[in-house]
Formats: C-alpha cells, structure tokens, sequence
C-alpha cells in the first residue's frame, strides 16, 4: 500500500520509518528545497518519545547531539542579584528519560534513519488531494496514494486543503515565541542566560557541539498581534516594540537579529479539532494537534503520535476507516492533558505581575537548595499533569511482513 507523508521534519520521518517497516510504501514530499540544516531551536523528548527512538535504533545519535545545558542564569527587570538554576534538578523532576535536542539535528538523524528506505521529494507541495486518493502537486506531477498524512505542522497545507482554513481550529493562548540563530558572544557551552521581567522573558543559549547561539523570547500580549506568519520583517518590527530599551543583552541580540540567517516567531496557539481524519486524509503532530508551541511538549508529542498512527495501520490491516479512529482513540487522552498542560504553563512560564516574578525565582533558588526526589515529590504534589509526557504508556505494535490490498 502507498502512503505519501507531507513534511520532513519530526513526525513524518518517524511514521515513515514504521511505516517502512509494517511493510507499506512511503514517499514523504517536503516543500524546503533540502532538509533544514540551520540548527533550529531545542526541543525536548520525553520517556516515551525517548523509548521510541530507541526502538527506531538512534538512540545515540539523539544523545550524541543534545544539548548538554546544565545551568540557567536569570537575571530580572529591575536589578537584583541573579539567579542560578541547576536544569538537571528540573528536568529530573518532570520526566525520568529526558533529552533536549535542536529541532533540526533530530530531524536530520530522523531522515538518515529513514533515506535509503523511504522516497523523500524536497522542494515540491500538495496540491490537491481527492476522495479517493488522487494527488496534485505545485510541480505539475500526479500521484495516487491510499492514504495521505498531513505532517506539516502548525500552518499545515494539507490541513487546509482538506479541513479549511486554519482560523477555523486555532485557539490562541496568550503569549509569543521567537527564535533566531545568533553569534554566541557570551562563550555559552552548557549554561543559558536570560532576562525576565513582568510579561516578557529573552534568553540566550548554545550546545555543546555548536558554535554559535540561540536567541529566544516568550512575551505576553493583550490582544493578537497583527502580521502573517511568513512576514520575517514584519515580526523583526514587532519584537523590536516589545523588547526596544530593556537592559542585559537584549540591545545586543536585538542587533543580531537583523543579521541572522535564521528566524522564527510564531504564536503559542493551540489546534482543536474534532477529529485528524477526512477519507483517506489524517494529520499527525502539530498539523493535528499543536498543544502549542514551547509549552506543550509538542515534539514529544509528535513522535508519539506518528508511532500510533503507523502501528494502528499496521495493526488493522491498512484499513483506514478502522485504524484512523483507532489512532484518534488512543491518542486523545494525551492530547487533551498536553492542551491542558500548555495552558497553564503558557501563563505560568511568563511571569504576569511583580509578585510572579519574585516567585519565579525564590521557587528557582529552593530547586537548588532540595535533593532531587523532594523536587520530585513537589513537583508531584504542585504541579498538576507536569509529568503527564512520563506518564503515557506504549502500545507494542507487532511488525507487520505486509499489509492488505487497497480498501
């Protein structure tokens, strides 16, 4: 059976290897001219997401190319003395198996998992996909595939093509993110250094196996903002605004984001529909269900998802009119949490008035005081669902040799 995958960055490398191996045959179709080598920003893998690129057999390339930062200095709108906060007590807290990668790294050992069994086609789009499988490309070229997976994230085309317009499913919750690729001027290895203040964080970090930086801020709004996803200038405008005149660094990063050879700033917006599934045509990761960005654990998410996907495939014999259902099923309960999740954590990562941010960082100094597992245990006990990723639990698809004609 031939499934075409649309996007090659997190999600559809990983269905396309279990697919590949249940015995279909994938083509992943990929509108960047090549896979993004620019480093991207860091995401994070939990347990489960974790357990599964073990079983894809890249576990050591994924820890190969972590991170590796262990320290985060914070310095607050106002003065004061900075803070330190070991991450590792953190982390451990929230998940027992855990990674922080570049976004871009991982999807490249994803592809190199994948390349030489599944037909990747870069710089090219969905067109138009009909009822009974029929595909057109921006190219000029035709396809028929049984199934089509929509796995381009947030601003998904092929969710728009076959669901409608995006504004239709996006539920925004307050707050911005922005990335850009800057020089590391402050020496970073395995330490990050940021500022906050009432409704605004920017922050500065690197890898151990990277020579230049990240520049990231969060910020709240009242109101949406006004620009397009795809207008860089327009969004370089708009953090200018928000972050112009504010002290540490941020003059300083601000001057290198008109050089940087990457960007992105986008939303912290949640997708909320009532099913993935149109015919032949599903989605998986944040084309489906974006938790939102930087608060949601989307890429472990993501992960998750295109392994159930391509196990419930597998497991009903290429039928899509049982499986996609079936993956929808054993997949809500976790998207419902990360939603949940992401909202709180989306209000309570950015602090929202004085008071927040005296307790972000009398909160970050008690983390440094406590052994581990009473950060653990307080964590537990005070933050509802914040190890929800540790907490999902894997079904173990058998492989399958083949699959069954088309439906």
């Amino acid at each position: 059976m031939k499934v075409l995958v649309s996007g090659a960055s997190v999600a559809g490398p990983v269905l396309a290897y279990w697919l590949r191996r249940y015995g279909f045959e994938v083509t992943v179709v990929e509108r960047a001219p090549a896979l993004r080598k620019a480093g991207g920003h860091a995401v994070d893998l939990f347990r489960p997401a974790m357990d599964i690129v073990e079983r894809m057999g890249v576990l050591e390339p994924v820890l190969a190319a972590k991170t590796g930062t262990q320290w985060l200095t914070l310095h607050t709108d106002g003065g004061g003395r900075p803070v330190e906060l070991e991450l590792r007590r953190v982390m451990a807290a929230v998940s027992d198996r855990h990674v922080e990668i570049m976004r871009d790294d991982l999807s490249e050992i994803l592809y190199e998992a994948t390349r030489h069994d599944v037909d990747y086609v870069f710089g090219d789009s969905i067109a138009s996909v009909s009822d009974d499988g029929e595909v057109a490309f921006d190219s000029g070229r035709t396809g028929a595939y049984d199934f089509v997976v929509g796995a381009d994230g947030l601003h998904s085309n092929v969710r728009r093509l076959v669901f409608g317009p995006e504004s239709r499913f996006t539920t925004w919750i307050g707050a911005y993110l922005a990335v850009a690729t800057v020089p590391d001027f402050l020496g970073l290895d395995d330490r990050m250094e940021g500022m906050a203040g009432v409704g605004w964080m920017a922050a500065l970090y690197s890898a151990v196996h990277m020579d230049d930086a990240r520049a990231g801020f969060l910020f709240r709004t009242p109101e949406p903002l006004d620009y397009h996803h795809r207008d860089v200038a327009r969004q370089k405008e708009l953090l200018r605004e928000r972050f112009g005149g504010l002290g540490w660094q941020v003059p300083r990063i601000l001057e290198e984001i008109d050089r940087a050879p990457a960007f992105y700033m986008d939303s912290i917006t949640q997708l909320r529909l009532d099913t993935w599934s149109r015919g032949r045509v599903t989605l998986v990761g944040d084309a489906g269900y974006c938790p939102g960005p930087a608060v949601g654990g989307s890429t472990s998410l993501a992960v998750v998802g295109a392994y159930v996907l391509a196990g419930e495939l597998a497991a009903h014999g290429g039928d899509h009119t049982r499986a996609f259902p079936a993956y929808e099923a054993e997949l809500g309960e976790y998207v419902r949490r990360s939603r949940a999740f992401a909202v709180r954590a989306a209000r309570g990562i950015v602090p929202g008035s004085r008071f927040d941010l005296w307790a972000l960082t009398r909160g970050a100094r008690l983390v440094n005081r406590l052994p581990v597992a009473l950060t653990r245990a307080a964590v537990k006990a005070g933050s509802k669902g914040v190890r929800l990723h540790d907490s999902i639990r894997l079904k173990d698809y058998a492989a399958r040799q083949g699959t069954t004609s088309r439906p």
